[in-house]
Formats: structure tokens, C-alpha cells, sequence
């Protein structure tokens, strides 16, 4: 069993916490992660861009000059690729990026990127966040006392609404919702810090 350390919203500590081997002890396939980074990336591209060919550029009806006499190379449109102006030969269009993978790859994906935050440390559990109304500066001593790195992801099973509004302000700190946890927060993120029903959460959806 993996044991990670569980803290307060005040940062103190409060005991530790056994994971799930078969989550947060699962064999590292640095391939998989590659591929569902790779696929994330690229679903999350929208694929507007467009360039006019020679047809759709405006203008260029009338032929430059006659075809012969003229001592200059023969032209038929100033809207020709090579000219200043005219159209893109093989510009990028409209089309989309997505990209398709396995379920069982993509959890395999999770659980090796939950293992490699856990083996190294990474990983940190709160008890618990109640206050009256929300406090930025209680978030930012919590991340202090636990000496959080320079990007957080901070991991709910349900919604929190004093502490996602009381986070919102720090650029730093991500908070989202176990369901939607994806190998791009948790391999960009220096500390990850998540809740006992988000840990209930995982644990039950990916084992």
C-alpha cells in the first residue's frame, strides 16, 4: 500500500493515508502517458485555421501582359502563387485533429501517472476545507505550510464552492473535479492535492 501524508486546511498534518496499489502502485507506462498527452493536446486544437488558394484569393481575372513579345516569362494571373499577393500552395485548411484511444489506455494512463506522482511525493490529501466566506490567503497559507510547488492541482469528488472560489485568484493553482482528472493536469502539475471523496472517487471508477 502507498502512504501519503493527510493535512488540514491549515496545512498541519493529520496522520497519513493508504492508497490503492492497483491506482496509486500501478506499473508506470511512460509510452501510454505519451500517447494521451499527445491525444489530449490534440483534441483540444480547433482546427480553424485557412489559407485562400489561387482560386478563392480576390481579384486576378485579367491576364498580366500577352503571352509572347514581351521578352518576360509568360503569366496568366497576378493572383499566382508566385506572385505578391496571390494564393498558398498547400496551406493549411480546416480539418480536425482528434485523435482516438482505448479506455483501458487511457485509465492505464491515469493509474501510471498517479503512480509516478505518489512514488515521488507528490501527492498530498486534505481532510477537509470549511470556512465562512472565501479566503484567497487561506488557500495560498495552506499551499505554503505544505510547501506546494509552482503549479497545483487540487483534485475534488464533489464541488467546493469556498474553496474554488477562494483558489480562482491564483494562477498557480487548478482546481477540478476528479471525473475530469487527465494526464496533461497531472504531469504538468508540481503538487498534487486531493480530497478524501476525490481519492474514494478514483479508487472506485479506476480499479
Amino acid at each position: 500500500m502507498t502512504a501519503v501524508r493527510v493535512v488540514d486546511q491549515t496545512g498541519a498534518g493529520n496522520g497519513e493515508l493508504q492508497l490503492s496499489d492497483a491506482i496509486f502502485g500501478a506499473p508506470i507506462n511512460t509510452a501510454v502517458m505519451h500517447q494521451a498527452l499527445i491525444r489530449q493536446l490534440a483534441n483540444a486544437r480547433q482546427g480553424t485555421h485557412d489559407t485562400k488558394t489561387r482560386t478563392e484569393v480576390r481579384g486576378g481575372g485579367k491576364k498580366p501582359w500577352r503571352q509572347k513579345g514581351t521578352g518576360r516569362a509568360r503569366q496568366g494571373s497576378i493572383r499566382s502563387p508566385q506572385w505578391t499577393g496571390g494564393g498558398i500552395v498547400f496551406g493549411p485548411t480546416p480539418r480536425s485533429y482528434r485523435q482516438d484511444m482505448p479506455r483501458k489506455q487511457r485509465r492505464m494512463a491515469l493509474r501510471s501517472a498517479l503512480t509516478a506522482k505518489a512514488q515521488d511525493g507528490q501527492i498530498s490529501v486534505l481532510s477537509g476545507f470549511e470556512l465562512e466566506t472565501p479566503s484567497t490567503r487561506a488557500v495560498v497559507d495552506l499551499l505554503r505550510a505544505i510547501e506546494a510547488g509552482a503549479r497545483v492541482l487540487v483534485v475534488l469528488g464533489s464541488h467546493n464552492e469556498l474553496l474554488e472560489r477562494s483558489a480562482r485568484n491564483l494562477a498557480e493553482v487548478r482546481v477540478i473535479l476528479a471525473a475530469n482528472l487527465s494526464v496533461r493536469d497531472l504531469l504538468t502539475a508540481e503538487t498534487v492535492l486531493m480530497t478524501r471523496d476525490a481519492i474514494e472517487h478514483v479508487e472506485e471508477a479506476w480499479s
